[in-house]
């Protein structure tokens, strides 16, 4: 069963939250999705991960509208496009994020994905947003282990957060040196398309795990990423069915014999391998 994870700077956070890429984007949705995500508040799953690049501000204006009243009860998430992401641009992109947000501060401000702009930049951004309670801590996204060791050869850098990447039983390749990495800095790993966005087989090995369990096969995929202790897991769900089968997950306890059928089947990597992105 998953619990809490404690971030660098001591806030407890959900090891089970909920992404939302792609939400707010459909008007024949925006019901189902509003219920869905206030239905995970309720259920526990209290992060809540966004970005200005989801539909371009779409989605923050929907979180915005489908989390009035809740607020206080989650912990917000949100990423900054990494051509927005100087001293000055990451400032006023936060600005902008709080506005469609509605709120007046972000539990955590990420930087999407590398780009041009200098990390010691970004940083400045970050700890200026900090000293004006705008956001409470900064991280990365997208970020391989050498990005990681530039970022804390940087000044301020060790005050990175967390590092959300691509992570899910078929994307094992942070297993080779970045998850390492990250364990030793006690850096959480926030695991994005946990189910590869419900592209993994659901047949199979993750089916017969799941028939053992009396659980669906994408939980199984849940629990397995939820093993680890520190590790965040963020999956999407549009609809309040998907939600209460995400909530589910965590109360799912893999044995031994389930964890060497799923090495068999999604081997963990044997190299290194660039990290993917989606």
């Amino acid at each position: 069963m998953s619990g809490k994870v404690v971030i660098p700077g001591g806030h407890k956070v959900p090891a089970l939250g909920i992404g939302t890429w792609m939400m707010g984007e459909r008007p024949e949705a925006r019901q189902a999705e509003t219920e869905s995500v206030r239905l995970g508040v309720e259920l526990g799953l209290r992060l809540v991960d966004t970005a200005e690049m989801y539909g371009e501000g779409a989605c923050e204006r929907f979180l915005g509208e489908a989390l009035a009243g809740l607020r206080d009860k989650v912990f917000l998430v949100s990423k900054v496009y990494p051509h927005n992401a100087s001293r000055a641009g990451v400032v006023s992109a936060c600005e902008r994020s709080l506005r469609r947000l509605k709120t007046d501060h972000l539990d955590l401000y990420l930087l999407h994905w590398r780009g041009s702009v200098p990390l010691a930049e970004t940083i400045i951004g970050f700890e200026h947003l900090k000293t004006q309670g705008k956001i409470r801590d900064w991280g990365v996204s997208n970020f391989d282990t050498d990005d990681m060791n530039e970022l804390y050869e940087t000044p301020g850098g060790d005050g990175c957060a967390t590092n959300q990447v691509l992570y899910n039983l078929t994307r094992r390749g942070p297993e080779w040196d970045l998850l390492p990495w990250l364990q030793e800095h006690e850096i959480p790993l926030m695991a994005y398309s946990p189910i590869e966005r419900g592209r993994l087989k659901s047949t199979g090995v993750l089916a017969d795990i799941a028939a053992k369990h009396a659980a669906r096969p994408y939980q199984i995929a849940l629990a397995w990423a939820l093993r680890m202790p520190g590790n965040i897991v963020i999956p999407k769900a549009s609809r309040p069915e998907h939600m209460r089968e995400n909530a589910g997950a965590r109360d799912i306890v893999l044995d031994a014999d389930d964890f060497a059928a799923l090495d068999a089947a999604f081997p963990p990597p044997a190299r290194k391998r660039a990290l993917e992105m989606l």
